[in-house]
């Protein structure tokens, strides 16, 4: 009887185990594949969001994340046919300036979910598309800016007048008149998502020109600030750390909302053609905002935060507006 016994628990014991190897092998073998495929540096503030985000899935064990930076526009078709080739169930990546061509790599692997970064809208059955919308944020940085200036002049340097730009420098303009009425805007694009010299040197000319708070939209901005010792407010990234005393408030991007919801859709076997947009919307926690408390007067604080508020209980519709931006006469 004892032997019996003995042999039961081995049995057991042996059963145990391997269910266990056989659960953990299943649990590996659910992880999501996902490719990323990115134009320019993953250190990019745009780019680096979503990075970002893949690697808190890929930590938390939910996808195998594999990524291809810097890929020229030319090589970007033949980059997604690769990756779908080789499997990947999910790819993500920005297709701005090559939409046809991404469109139809998607058409040719239905089976595989593209989400993309994207001007235009989705298409059946398996090309999802996403943007940072950012524009309630950038509002509220708006605000803390018309109530900085001192000059009423504010500079903003973009990188490419698309609508995915326009469409935050506009809130960020509403937000800043909302609080200062009398406020002017310079307006410039320098045609480049990565070019901080030539950022720098267009905000050195809007500040000649009287503007003492600057909107750095593109790298270099901030920079151009702390040489001249005017303000600065941050956009999808927080540089407050790298700039001291110089930035006053950022409109910060999540992607963890729009990967996350792409990730299970895919998991689940219900991914198809969506606008994943609102997960970027401050009510998802795609966007939000941070503000250097030691450099914003308490009653714009307060107002800011009211306003946020109302934003957040669904009270306040923060306006979009997709048209280039001009500056003022």
């Amino acid at each position: 009887m004892k032997n019996t016994s003995i042999t039961r628990r081995v049995m057991l014991a042996a059963a145990v185990a391997a269910s266990a190897l056989m659960t953990a092998g299943a649990a590996a073998a659910e992880k999501v594949k996902v490719a990323a495929i990115y134009t320019l540096p993953v250190e990019q503030q745009w780019i680096s969001r979503i990075h970002k985000a893949l690697n808190t899935a890929a930590d938390r064990g939910d996808i195998d994340y594999a990524f291809s930076e810097n890929v020229a526009n030319t090589d970007y078709e033949r980059v997604m046919r690769e990756y779908a080739e080789q499997g990947a169930q999910l790819i993500v990546g920005e297709v701005f300036g090559l939409e046809r061509a991404a469109r139809k790599v998607a058409k040719d692997y239905p089976d595989t979910a593209f989400l993309m970064g994207s001007s235009f809208g989705p298409v059946a059955p398996n090309f999802s598309v996403f943007d940072n919308w950012i524009h309630e944020p950038s509002y509220l940085t708006g605000m803390v800016a018309g109530a900085a200036t001192e000059s009423n002049v504010i500079g903003m340097v973009g990188g490419y007048a698309i609508p995915e730009v326009n469409r935050l420098m506009h809130a960020f303009m509403d937000g800043a008149r909302s609080v200062n009425p009398d406020v002017k805007f310079i307006v410039n694009f320098i045609d480049s998502w990565y070019d901080p010299p030539k950022a720098k040197e267009s905000a050195f000319a809007m500040m000649d020109a009287g503007a003492d708070v600057m909107y750095a939209e593109r790298f270099g901005v901030s920079d151009a600030a702390v040489e001249r010792g005017v303000k600065a407010v941050g956009n999808v990234i927080d540089t407050s750390g790298d700039y001291p005393g110089t930035i006053v408030a950022s409109a910060l991007w999540h992607m963890e909302a729009t990967i996350d919801k792409a990730i299970e859709n895919v998991a689940g076997g219900s991914f198809e053609a969506a606008d994943y947009g609102q997960y970027s919307f401050m009510a998802y926690g795609g966007g939000s905002l941070v503000l250097d408390e030691t450099l914003v007067a308490p009653e714009t604080v307060a107002a800011v935060k009211a306003k946020e508020a109302e934003i957040l209980d669904g009270l306040f519709r923060v306006n979009v507006n997709d048209d280039r931006p001009v500056s003022d006469n």
